[in-house]
């Protein structure tokens, strides 16, 4: 919950993976860590994100929430203005910033029966959407249309009914909405914004019906318990055997190769 301590621990991080990884793998591409980002200690964020895009990373990973810990009344949060130098600086690198599940707060929320599930599902899973939302509603997308954002390991088949809640709260609460987005919520999200997944069928079935192909990436997520690896192959043919190769070529690769800057070799 101390933002300066925390970016301090990001800055650790960071120079460790850079250290790590640069000397044998940077040049041709095949590691590429995401720099962490406290984002609650702006002045420490501003200068590690710079560093960050010196050094070559591919990307920014910052919480679900702008400082560790629950949800109360008046918590900084991202749709606050004070973070406009923040995005500027990001857009500015050109480098995607990403919101991990479990970050932000502690998701071990639940003991007892059920909890591991509980956990999983309510406390992990779905911490991504509301950073993302605030981004959106707040209007940062409209101000940084070159700023890309994406939820990282949440899934996707929850797309296709986020974006229709966000466009009918957009339209139906108009009243109440500020500021007045001169887009719909979804148009942002398909123009600047991402998802990944291991395994989703049901997101999947209506990636093309909703016109999300451009929006979502695969990932084995190894070497988690919960990931496909070794049996990655496998796994793709059985989520994907629908999709045409077009389809199947951007969410297996080219969509990451577009959002995070990486080269394609045909």
């Amino acid at each position: 919950p101390d933002p300066v301590f925390a970016m301090a621990m990001c800055r650790a991080w960071n120079r460790w993976a850079f250290d790590l990884f640069a000397p044998n793998n940077w040049n041709d591409r095949r590691t590429l860590p995401i720099a962490s980002i406290a984002a609650g200690d702006i002045d420490g964020a501003l200068a590690e994100v710079a560093w960050a895009a010196e050094k070559g990373f591919a990307g920014v990973s910052l919480g679900n929430s702008a400082i560790y810990g629950p949800k109360t009344p008046g918590k900084l949060e991202y749709n606050d203005p004070v973070f406009e130098p923040l995005w500027s600086a990001i857009e500015e690198t050109g480098m995607p910033m990403t919101f991990h599940v479990s970050t932000g707060r502690d998701p071990r929320a639940v003991t007892g029966e059920g909890g591991a599930i509980v956990n999983y599902v309510c406390h992990s899973m779905e911490t991504t959407i509301e950073p993302l939302v605030q981004m959106i509603s707040s209007g940062v997308l409209e101000r940084h249309p070159r700023l890309r954002v994406g939820m990282v390991e949440s899934g996707i088949g929850f797309l296709p009914w986020l974006l229709e809640t966000m466009d009918y709260a957009h339209k139906a609460h108009h009243f109440f909405v500020r500021p007045q987005l001169p887009e719909l919520p979804s148009d942002y999200f398909r123009r600047q914004c991402f998802a990944t997944f291991q395994e989703d069928h049901v997101g999947l079935a209506n990636v093309e019906a909703y016109n999300l192909i451009d929006n979502v990436m695969w990932a084995n997520d190894y070497p988690h318990h919960e990931g496909s690896w070794p049996h990655s192959a496998a796994t793709v043919e059985r989520q994907m055997a629908h999709l045409s190769d077009d389809a199947r070529a951007k969410i297996l690769g080219l969509n990451a190769a577009r959002m995070f800057n990486l080269p394609v070799t045909r």
